[in-house]
């Protein structure tokens, strides 16, 4: 029967291919193709997954290397710092929703107390640049019986060196270098070494400790999909932090080499021709405000400085603005110098750059402080009298987090829109306080009881403090604010 079967196949004709309105595409691209000319450009291309390309030696030479350029480099620096206290500023405040007001406020006043005794400000600041150079910030949720409220929680910063596990199996499923997931990606635990891998004690210790993913705060850029460790935020610019610094040192020291020789001898005469004698590459001494002869047949001229040239500026300015490209920050604040910029062009900039702050505030919120205030919870709850009663379940209280405004560039005229937006009801006090950093509730009660106390002493405000009068018309639009005025008193005749 087999014999059979495979007899009738090989006597069975092939079905004819369908060709009568078939096309063929093949389909190009330029970036895909490698020729000579880009060979070189691309040959550093791989397909490596996010973990596997993020591998800890790749990890620990990279933020070995921007520790070093923020170290050294002073650009670098400022970059780092400004970064760092534009996102967090003089950190986060909170303001809880619930219901009961003397509550919030009760609740509020404790979690600040206990805010400023552990420092969190300056250790958000400081985990803030640790993802800039390292690429990521840790934080242990630990008990410190030396704090002075009654509240024992801290957070315990680590360096990203430190989260790691030193006898790591390749084959082991579900964990990376310091951090095992379960089945869903989440986090189990993190591997902490007990000191630290550069201390000159910890040659030879490797001993690390397994923290529960509960107690541990990780923040970092997660760039691709399924990415569980960071890079740091500057590692595209670490090769222009570099040329930057090379740059400005040849500069210079071409600068000193023309500046060192105060002139040269040369001759117009031919080889053995008229002209005295002189010992070539013999220096000189010269006297001050003196009239000097020179041999016969010699000259003398003066090295012309041609550095910096005119274009060193710019070189410097096109640099720095492709460094802070990458961390979404305008040239002016970068660079520490706003004299090239307009009203219109700095405000635009801000804008971008404002947004881009609100996008990290709202993703340490999330990864960050809303867990610490969980925490922070758990651990209030088991004092008695601390927490309002009648509150219903800590899941349930709802909360927000307020950061520090930003100046407006031009105050007269952000003060005439929000009188304007406030008239029109196109906002809310809550919201106009907001922007500032600010609670409007305290802000309401402190501006009553300023008033009741002026009214005490007889004191009054003007109507034009409290109503500012909108801003006088630019030249520019002269001729567009007098349509509008004429079209105004029609209006109004009408």
């Amino acid at each position: 029967m087999l014999t059979r079967l495979i007899n009738a196949m090989k006597r069975a004709k092939p079905a004819a291919m369908p060709t009568r309105g078939m096309r063929i595409i093949r389909a190009r691209y330029d970036a895909a193709s490698t020729n000579d000319d880009n060979r070189r450009h691309w040959a550093n291309a791989d397909g490596l997954s996010a973990n596997a390309a993020n591998s800890p030696d790749v990890r620990s030479r990279l933020r070995n290397r921007a520790r070093y350029e923020v170290a050294n480099n002073s650009y670098a620096r400022g970059i780092v710092d400004t970064l760092a206290n534009d996102v967090i500023g003089t950190g986060p405040r909170l303001q809880m929703l619930t219901e009961n007001a003397d509550a919030n406020r009760r609740i509020e006043r404790e979690f600040m107390a206990w805010a400023k005794a552990v420092g969190l400000a300056e250790k958000l600041r400081t985990m803030r640049k640790a993802r800039a150079e390292d690429g990521e910030g840790f934080g242990v949720l630990t008990s410190n019986p030396r704090l002075p409220t009654a509240i024992q929680l801290d957070l315990h910063l680590i360096e990203a060196d430190q989260v790691c596990t030193p006898d790591l199996k390749l084959l082991v499923p579900n964990a990376i270098d310091g951090i095992v997931f379960d089945a869903w990606g989440n986090p189990v635990e993190y591997h902490v070494l007990k000191a630290h891998p550069g201390d000159m004690s910890a040659l030879a210790l490797r001993d690390y400790e397994r923290v529960p993913a509960s107690a541990v705060v990780h923040w970092f850029r997660a760039d691709r999909p399924g990415q569980a460790r960071g890079i740091p935020d500057i590692m595209p610019a670490l090769p222009l932090f570099a040329q930057l610094r090379r740059f400005t040192l040849a500069v210079l020291a071409a600068a000193e080499t023309a500046a060192d020789f105060a002139g040269i001898l040369y001759t117009d005469a031919p080889a053995n021709g008229e002209a005295d004698a002189a010992e070539p590459f013999e220096p000189i001494e010269l006297e001050k405000r003196a009239l000097l002869t020179m041999p016969g047949g010699w000259k003398m001229s003066q090295m012309e400085a041609e550095q910096p040239s005119t274009s060193y500026a710019e070189f410097k300015h096109e640099l720095l603005n492709e460094i802070a490209r990458c961390l979404n920050m305008p040239f002016n604040i970068a660079a520490g110098n706003s004299s090239g910029y307009n009203y219109a062009s700095g405000r635009l900039d801000h804008q971008t750059y404002f947004k881009s702050l609100r996008v990290e505030q709202a993703h340490l919120e999330c990864v960050i402080l809303d867990r610490i205030l969980a925490a922070w919870f758990d651990e209030a709850v088991l004092i008695p009298g601390l927490l309002p009663a009648g509150l219903g379940l800590i899941a349930d209280w709802p909360h927000q987090w307020f950061w520090d405004g930003h100046e407006h560039v031009d105050p007269a005229k952000e003060a005439s829109a929000q009188t304007m937006r406030l008239a029109n009801h196109t906002t809310t006090l809550a919201d106009e306080y907001a922007r500032r950093g600010l609670d409007w509730e305290t802000q309401l009660r402190q501006r009553a009881k300023e008033l009741s106390l002026m009214a005490e002493l007889g004191l009054t405000t003007a109507q034009a403090i409290a109503m500012p009068a909108a801003p006088a018309p630019e030249e520019d639009d002269e001729e567009e604010d007098e349509d509008v005025e004429e079209e105004t008193t029609t209006r109004k005749a009408a």
